[in-house]
C-alpha cells in the first residue's frame, strides 16, 4: 500500500508521481520538461490493479515510499 509518495522515472526524463490524497490518489504523468501531460484520480483498487499489472508486464520491484 502507498502511504506517501511513489516516484517513478523514465529514460526519456518522462516522470510517474502517485501521491495519495484523503482515500483516493492522484496518478501524475509529466513530460521530460516538468508539464503535467495528464492527471488521473484513481481509487485504492485501481492503483492495486495497476501495480499487479505492472509486475505481471515489468522485472521491476515496486517499492511505496
Amino acid at each position: 500500500m502507498i502511504k506517501g509518495g511513489t516516484t517513478i522515472h523514465t529514460a526519456d526524463g518522462s516522470s510517474v508521481s502517485i501521491t495519495r490524497r484523503g482515500i483516493e490518489f492522484d496518478l501524475h504523468v509529466r513530460d521530460a520538461k516538468g508539464e503535467t501531460v495528464a492527471t488521473v484520480v484513481m481509487n485504492q483498487d485501481d492503483v492495486d490493479a495497476l501495480y499487479e499489472e505492472l509486475d505481471e508486464h515489468t522485472t521491476v520491484e515496486w517499492e511505496a515510499a
